[in-house]
Formats: structure tokens, sequence, C-alpha cells
């Protein structure tokens, strides 16, 4: 089995438990770093594909921006040792086959896709066409959505820290950090 192989098998399978261990952890910090790890893996699987700037954008954006964010988040709004409920029977099993029934498409799909290979060269890449398209705001620009994007993010933020601010117990006088 080649290198290549298996750093594919070794970052898909770290992509599939973590997937796994971060909706299921009952812990949210836990949770963030699971999906860290999930958003390391998919940049390494980027990065197997030559696809250098998407793999330098899933590091810098999701893993390095968002989950810092979701963390610090998480540490402003409510206790690092909050356990959430566990589900009950009723969601879970509703929730396996949802998971199975997409699963199955998903699979349905990739058996049914005729792929093939090419011997054409790879296209050379430009950074300085990309970097125009990126801030660009002709009809390829890219600089509008992704500060529509960025005002939605940041207002979500805000709203989910008012959110949990006004939904969690207010216990005043209390100096105890393990509550």
């Amino acid at each position: 089995m080649a290198a290549n192989q298996i750093m594919f098998i070794l970052f898909a399978a770290m992509i599939a438990v973590f997937s796994v261990l971060t909706v299921t952890s009952r812990k949210i910090l836990r949770a963030a770093v699971y999906l860290l790890f999930v958003l390391v893996s998919t940049s390494g699987l980027y990065f197997m594909l030559n696809y250098q700037f998407l793999a330098a954008v899933q590091l810098t954006l999701y893993a390095g921006g968002i989950v810092v964010l979701i963390i610090f988040s998480i540490l402003l709004t409510s206790h690092i040792s909050q356990k959430f409920e566990a589900a009950e029977l009723k969601k879970t099993i509703f929730s396996a086959i949802a998971a199975a029934a997409g699963a199955i498409l998903a699979i349905i799909s990739i058996l049914d896709y005729n792929f093939s290979a090419t011997s054409e060269a790879a296209l050379e890449i430009d950074m300085k066409l990309i970097g125009k398209s990126l801030l660009s705001l002709d009809y390829d620009g890219y600089i509008l959505p992704f500060e529509v994007i960025s005002i939605l993010l940041l207002a979500a933020m805000i709203a989910a820290i008012v959110v949990a601010k006004k939904g969690g117990p207010a216990k005043s006088g209390s100096t105890n950090i393990n509550q």
C-alpha cells in the first residue's frame, strides 16, 4: 500500500471518528475540539489533492477562526464543565435512521457515478487572478458575498451570546468557578 493511500485512510478515519464524537459528545468544549480535528483532517485531504489554496483557507478560516470563535463564545457564555442532557431514545432512533438514509443515498450516488481518469495536465494556478477575483466587485467577484456572510456570522454570534446570557441562571455573589 502506498504512502498516499495510508494517509488518505488515516484522514478519512479521523474525519469519520471525530465527526461522530462531535455530535455525540455531551460536553460542549470537547465537541468544539473534536470539530477542530475534523476540520484539520479535511484540510489534510485538500493538501493531498494539491489544493493548497483551499487547504490554507480551510485551516485559517475554519480551523483557525471559526473554532476559536466557538470556543471563546462557549467560555464567555457557559460553564466549561456543563454537560448536555442525554438524548431521548426516540430522538436517537430517528437520528440513526436519518444518518443511515443519508449514508445510503451518498453511497448509491457515488457508486452510480462513472468516474474516469484523465490524462490532461493540471491547470496552472495564477494567484493574481484568484486575488483579483476574490476582491472584485464585478460579475465574477466575491467581495460582496464575503462581506454579507461576515455580517451574518457576526450577527449570529452576538445573538447566540445574548440568548445564552438571558437563558442562563443568574447567581449573584457566587465565587465558585466550578458551578
